[in-house]
């Protein structure tokens, strides 16, 4: 069954970016959320496979949502992005369970790499 993306940042470009190259990948089931508290909504209809979520972001922010999301499935699989600076925020996302992150603006091999690593 093919593995489902839920791409969450409020940058309309950014999720673009991130799904061009994983649909020349091979990975076409994605959908999408501009925020914490839509990627939290979605989660809970959708369940996909892994989230790849930006930190920083209005209305809920990443890190809310990373908590929030794995209070409700702890076995969720969460990806963060980060701009550079942002290292004390990467450190907490991992205590919440984040399993790796990514610093923007992306390699998209270093993507791809992640991404093959936790759904393979």
């Amino acid at each position: 069954m093919e593995k489902k993306i839920l791409l969450v940042d409020d940058a309309a470009f950014m999720r673009m970016m991130l799904k061009d190259t994983l649909n020349k990948n091979g990975y076409t089931n994605i959908i999408e959320a501009a925020d914490g508290e839509i990627a939290c909504n979605m989660y809970k209809d959708e369940k996909p496979d892994l989230i790849i979520m930006d930190i920083t972001m209005p209305n809920k922010s990443g890190i809310d949502a990373l908590r929030d999301i794995k209070a409700m499935d702890p076995n969720s699989k969460i990806i963060m992005c980060s701009a550079m600076g942002q290292e004390s925020m990467v450190v907490e996302a991992i205590k919440l369970g984040a399993l790796d992150f990514i610093v923007k603006p992306f390699k998209p091999e270093r993507i791809l790499q992640i991404v093959n690593k936790i759904l393979s």
